[in-house]
């Protein structure tokens, strides 16, 4: 469908999700400050040099990379691409980062299934489940949003754009010059100006005003040849979700619903059972998938909230539920959390077969997925002879190809999140936020990449020496990817001798610098256990001495699930405070040519997978980690160590 056709058409508006964000220089800068450093907004005459709209005030902004969307992919993206040294505008068209995942919706993100690959995606998404478990015991929907903003904010090369939306480009052929963004709540457009763009918005606006092909809807069996390609009619869609929340008094509480709620009976429920779960309900209050999304967003949140009022005048009312006598309504979202919008068409469009093995052929794999191929009916709610989902668990993990994450036509555009490129059927696997997350990392490493070196993802993509760079640069910051190991020549722990005090499980001390950190379930082939209790090191001696300034360690964060959630199932099974498994308490000390040492690190406190230590470079011959405590597990486990010059 061409892009006049497809806005002509759809019932949706595409002033979707995407919005960059600014990061101040400190917590205490201001915005303004921030902006005010980056920005060209007056002629020498005084007079503003954009006048997209007279009322308005006109910035322009020049960075490396802009970022359209604040959700999980989209923080991804930004933190790669601006801890790795790009300046970066990150556009969130919401006052609150986290998409789906913010308090404004409350989806709980969801991924890789860990007990079956042997660890989660890694990178970024994990560090910020981690810093969450750490410091949200309460796992409160709000502090998960200060917690992002936090990552954000604190990072000096972002600039965050909060209430902004990407509404337009400028082109020049085929490459995109600057995105076009505007505030009404602060009455500012914004013209930005970067090398590369990555569309992590979900709703695509920024890719469809670049004139990017796209897919939207299912395709059906024939286009592709998938087994689940035929589940529900061509070109319909999953649909959008409101969640709630309730709470238990000491008392009785009676409902009386409003007017317009739903009158709902037995028969709704009979393929979506209610199961007594009252606390946050419930993911299959779906409605949207003969319509759009987007553009039928308010009529979808009309009839979304007239079937939760109607769902808990059935659950106080009907009689059959009288343990929620004393249970109330404490929270009802108000935004419809979407699925199921447009999809961006790239060099390689991911699909079913690939996901049931073919990925195994990918050469250029940077990230991880496994939810199951999960599809919704149609109908969503209101289809209550059929299930509320068709789940296909057959498959427990898979990789990620780059060029799915690149759009084709052109130069300088990627994607992140359930707007990649790839079937309906697959996008039911790799719709799911920490899987979109890793897909956001990987764009925004190789967003920084592009823009540093003048090169096209397509071009990085192609050349076989880039390519490898970038999964290097991935390895290196923890992300998974299955089957590929580092070869960074960067890292000179490589040619090291590697002892340990002691080691259990059948590890080894010198599978820390295996160059993977990846091990199945019940493996130990690429990390090193030791009894915690009998305060083990690990130590690394080169022949002659080696200039050393930095040392990133992974830890292993294995316990148990670990994500912001409210629901009953997983905060049973959620230990709140830092990952068990995760070293809290050791030194990093460096052995100095003449035999003396030198402590570059005493940490305390801990909870991170990922440690980076940087500090003025030394000449050494050898460093080593003393470990003090874990964060209760029995053993310490190190999967890798790198030292850098």
């Amino acid at each position: 469908m061409d892009r006049r056709n497809f806005l002509r058409n759809a019932a949706g508006s595409f002033l979707g999700y995407s919005v960059i964000a600014v990061a101040p220089q400190t917590l205490m800068a201001s915005t303004e400050r921030a902006l005010a450093a980056n920005a060209n907004t007056k002629t020498p005459q005084g007079k503003h040099s954009l006048t997209f709209n007279p009322i308005m005030k006109s910035v322009a902004l020049n960075c490396d990379v802009l970022v359209s969307g604040g959700g999980l992919a989209g923080i991804a993206a930004a933190l790669s691409a601006a801890r790795k040294g790009s300046k970066v505008v990150l556009v969130q068209n919401r006052s609150r980062l986290g998409g789906n995942s913010s308090s404004e919706i409350r989806m709980h993100p969801m991924g890789l299934k860990s007990e079956a690959l042997g660890q989660r995606e890694g990178g970024i998404i994990e560090e910020l489940k981690l810093e969450n478990a750490a410091k949200n015991p309460l796992l409160s929907w709000e502090v998960w949003d200060l917690m992002l903003y936090d990552k954000c904010v604190s990072e000096p090369n972002i600039t965050l754009l909060l209430d902004t939306s990407v509404y337009s480009v400028e082109k020049k052929g085929s490459e995109i010059k600057a995105a076009l963004a505007r505030s009404d709540a602060d009455m500012t457009e914004y013209k930005i100006s970067a090398k590369m763009f990555v569309d992590a918005s979900g709703d695509s606006l920024m890719a469809i005003s670049a004139g990017a092909e796209i897919m939207t809807g299912r395709e059906g069996p024939d286009a592709f040849g998938e087994k689940r390609g035929g589940y529900d009619e061509i070109g319909t869609r999953q649909g959008s979700s409101i969640m709630f929340t309730t709470k238990t008094l000491d008392h009785p509480a009676p409902y009386k619903a409003p007017s317009w709620a739903k009158k709902l009976d037995e028969s709704h429920f009979k393929n979506r059972p209610i199961n007594n779960n009252f606390d946050f309900g419930y993911w299959w209050i779906e409605l949207g998938g003969v319509y759009d999304a987007i553009r039928d967003n308010n009529l979808l949140r009309r009839e979304l909230l007239a079937i939760i009022f109607g769902i808990w005048d059935y659950i106080k009312n009907s009689g059959k539920f009288p343990e929620a006598d004393n249970r109330v309504l404490d929270w009802i979202g108000m935004v419809p959390g979407r699925r199921d919008t447009v999809r961006i068409v790239g060099d390689r469009i991911l699909t079913q077969h690939d996901i049931e093995g073919k990925w195994r052929e990918f050469d250029d794999a940077v990230a991880v997925g496994g939810w199951p191929m999960d599809d919704h009916p149609k109908g969503g709610f209101f289809d209550s002879n059929r299930g509320a989902c068709a789940q296909d668990h057959s498959v427990p993990y898979y990789n990620i190809p780059f060029s799915c994450l690149y759009a084709k036509g052109l130069d300088n555009l990627l994607m992140a999140g359930r707007n990649i490129s790839c079937s309906h059927v697959a996008f039911t696997s790799t719709r799911v936020m920490c899987t979109c997350a890793a897909m956001g990392q990987a764009a925004g490493t190789a967003a920084h990449i592009c823009a540093k070196s003048s090169t096209t993802p397509r071009k990085l993509r192609n050349t076989p020496s880039a390519l490898k760079a970038l999964q290097n640069e991935l390895l290196r910051d923890d992300q998974t990817i299955i089957g590929v190991s580092s070869d960074d020549p960067r890292d000179l722990a490589r040619k090291a001798r590697v002892s340990a005090s002691e080691s259990a499980e059948g590890s080894k001390p010198e599978n820390v610098v295996s160059g993977s950190t990846l091990d199945f379930p019940k493996q130990n082939l690429n990390r090193w256990v030791a009894p915690a209790a009998k305060k083990p090191w690990i130590k690394l001696e080169w022949d002659a001495p080696q200039k050393i300034s930095q040392v990133r360690i992974v830890f292993d964060s294995l316990f148990g699930p670990t994500t912001q959630t409210s629901i009953p199932y997983l905060l049973k099974a959620i230990k709140r405070g830092p990952e068990r498994c995760v070293v809290k308490d050791y030194t990093l000390t460096a052995i100095l040519p003449n035999g003396s040492e030198k402590v570059l690190a005493d940490v305390k406190g801990n909870y991170q997978k990922l440690a980076a230590h940087k500090f003025k470079q030394i000449l050494a011959k050898g460093i080593r980690i003393d470990v003090s405590a874990t964060n209760g597990a029995q053993q310490a486990r190190i999967k890798e160590i790198r030292a850098e010059a």
